[in-house]
């Protein structure tokens, strides 16, 4: 059983619930595909500061987590329709956030969840 951390957006968390992250996660597609099975230690809001989210990593880390996922929309921007192209996600610097907080967890985080760009391959960063 893999044990996965969600990492969402602030800018989103009033707007979506994470409907199709949850079910990506429960079906094991999209970002989650690569697992066998999957469980959902918990899911934290990514904050303005890198501090506040490597303290979340750890924390994630110590409730059992194996691997933290960062949403897509932290990355990639939803186009017409629904259709989603990476660039212009809510995180600044989605790639060194992501490493960091490989590092300060001291577990992978994975770029993606739910509604993956086309042609996107889903990346890993460990520690």
């Amino acid at each position: 059983m893999s044990k996965i951390g969600l990492f969402r957006c602030a800018d989103n968390e009033l707007k979506c619930p994470l409907t199709s992250c949850l079910k990506s996660l429960k079906s094991r597609e999209e970002g989650f595909a690569g697992y066998l099975e999957t469980e959902l230690v918990g899911i934290f809001t990514l904050q303005n500061d890198l501090e506040e989210n490597l303290k979340l990593a750890r924390i994630m880390a110590a409730k059992g987590a194996e691997a933290i996922h960062l949403v897509t929309c932290s990355f990639a921007h939803r186009g017409e329709g629904k259709t989603w192209h990476l660039g212009r996600g809510f995180v600044r610097d989605p790639d060194n956030l992501a490493r960091e907080i490989a590092k300060a967890g001291g577990l992978p985080c994975v770029k993606g969840s739910a509604h993956l760009p086309a042609d996107y391959e889903v990346e890993t960063y460990t520690a």
